[in-house]
């Protein structure tokens, strides 16, 4: 129901997939989360993807996060997510500093144990160490950044301690969320999520909706929620577009429907669209496929990306006019609402 969703914050989010060439992708996505800052979206997010192009078009995201923050004065920038097993976590506490420091405390620090397991060979590492890497690692960086003293009793340069209040985890598991929560991080859900062998025709916020109960169960008291959904979203002005594009962008993703779903409908892109959890159509389509959302009652951010349609890069900024002038204020977003919230605190 509509008067049950009232997001507090809006966000872009970008795997960098555009069809182009590498700096091409990267212009193109600083382009748009600068259109996405000028229809007053509260923040933009990052993916961190080592190898592989068509799985993700970014290995270093503070770099690039650093020309957006030179080209937006507002924008809040998050990484989703720094795959920090694959890093040196004081490297990582250090970069994230320095560019917090440099542009105003703008970083939202979004940190999971990745999902490449081909990336972890190429680092000599073993995946299936993954999850033990990534608590250790992560032990570090809040460690550094909240200024205690690291194993030989240096200490992170220059210090940041807010920073360690806006960690984000992303989890596809309840253990994950329990996690997050008693660490008072935020918590990051994904756009879909494969579903579990006894329940093959689980919705999203079937799967999703207990990982919430955890984190808020595991939470400290006192402290905020912070509750992360990101889903794929693509909305134009006309229907029969839309399906055209998505048609286009999801059939590359037939492969994927093994893990996520099966088809059964006879209609190809309509079984993907079900299967991998699209929101796509005009945005009175788009409005009342997210209303179906169980889970976005619960959550204070929702943050819509394109991936898996990935349309043309007008097409991308139509959308986030679209989602921002029309489909967010439908969920009780309203532009402005956190800038005003912090004036006042």
């Amino acid at each position: 129901m509509t008067a049950d969703i009232s997001i507090e914050r809006l966000g872009f989010f970008t795997r960098l997939l555009d069809d182009a060439d590498a700096a091409e992708r990267y212009r193109l996505a600083a382009d748009q989360i600068a259109h996405a800052e000028r229809f007053g979206f509260d923040s933009a997010w990052i993916a961190q993807h080592h190898f592989h192009e068509a799985e993700g078009g970014l290995p270093a995201p503070f770099v690039f996060l650093s020309h957006v923050a030179a080209r937006t004065p507002r924008i809040r920038l998050g990484t989703g997510i720094v795959t920090l097993p694959l890093e040196l976590p004081i490297r990582v506490a250090e970069d994230a500093s320095v560019f917090d420091l440099m542009n105003e405390g703008r970083l939202e620090l979004g940190v999971g144990p990745g999902g490449n397991m081909t990336a972890f060979t190429a680092f000599g590492l073993d995946s299936d160490k993954r999850h033990s890497l990534f608590d250790h690692h992560l032990g570090l960086l809040r460690t550094a950044l909240a200024n205690q003293p690291l194993p030989g009793g240096d200490h992170l340069y220059p210090a940041n301690p807010p920073l360690a209040d806006r960690i984000w985890q992303a989890t596809f598991t309840v253990p994950g969320a329990r996690r997050a929560g008693l660490a008072g991080d935020g918590l990051m859900l994904s756009r879909t999520q494969p579903r579990p062998p006894d329940a093959p025709g689980a919705s999203l916020a079937d799967i999703q909706n207990p990982m919430i109960d955890a984190y808020l169960k595991a939470l400290p008291k006192g402290c905020a929620p912070r509750i992360l959904a990101s889903r794929t979203v693509f909305v134009t002005d006309d229907h029969d577009e839309a399906m055209r594009l998505a048609e286009q962008g999801l059939v590359r993703m037939r492969h994927r429907l093994a893990a996520t779903g099966d088809l059964a409908s006879g209609s190809l892109v309509g079984d993907i669209i079900t299967a991998m959890d699209v929101h796509v159509g005009t945005p009175e389509e788009v409005i009342a496929s997210l209303q179906a959302d169980d889970t976005l009652r619960r959550s204070t951010d929702l943050t819509m990306q394109v991936h898996s349609i990935d349309p043309p890069h007008p097409h991308i900024l139509r959308s986030i006019e679209l989602f921002a002038e029309k489909v967010a204020p439908a969920l009780g977003w309203r532009p402005g609402r956190t800038e005003s919230t912090r004036r006042v605190a």
